[in-house]
Formats: C-alpha cells, sequence, structure tokens
C-alpha cells in the first residue's frame, strides 16, 4: 500500500515527448521545480493554481518564469496520484498573443 501522503508522479506519453524536446535549461528547472512541488505543492515559486476555460480540471506550476507544467491529481483513500500532461510556454499553453 502506497503512503498518502507521498504522492505518487505519472507522466503522460505527451508530457514525456515535450520534455524530451524542452531545451536542457528547461528539463533541469522541471526537475528541480517537481523535486519542490514534491516537498511543498504550495510553495511560492511554483505559483500553484487550478485552470479554467479549456485546462478545466487541470493545475499549473512555474517550471520558468515562461514554462508551465500542467497536471491533475487523482486522491483516493489510500494515495495521491499526480499526473503531469502537458509543458508549455504560456503562449504555446494559451494561444496569447504578445505585443
Amino acid at each position: 500500500m502506497r503512503d498518502k501522503e507521498f504522492p505518487h508522479i505519472e507522466y503522460t506519453a505527451l508530457f514525456n515527448r515535450q520534455l524530451k524536446k524542452a531545451p536542457l535549461d528547461i528539463k533541469i528547472a522541471f526537475k528541480e521545480s517537481r523535486e519542490l512541488f514534491i516537498d511543498n505543492p504550495n510553495h511560492p515559486n511554483l505559483r500553484n493554481h487550478a485552470l479554467q476555460e479549456k485546462y478545466a480540471g487541470y493545475r499549473s506550476i512555474d517550471v520558468t518564469g515562461d514554462y508551465r507544467a500542467l497536471f491533475k491529481i487523482k486522491e483516493s483513500k489510500t494515495q495521491i496520484v499526480i499526473t503531469f500532461h502537458i509543458l508549455g510556454t504560456h503562449t504555446q499553453l494559451y494561444n496569447i498573443d504578445r505585443f
């Protein structure tokens, strides 16, 4: 049985592809953000927050000033599973035109 206090981390195939294609500094930053997230999901540097509209049901953490990792939390009586689904820049994720 898994300890409910220690989440099980999973990654979708899409997330793994995006991480593999990401620059080395982003890969390193994600690893650091993930470790910080495991230690303290509400650390202010992560800016962990729920998303809306097309990403309703997802949450987001900051990997860098521009890169985000989108994830979902699934909780049962015995475990917490965090699944990272999408990695990308703010513009890539939200299709925002920058002026």
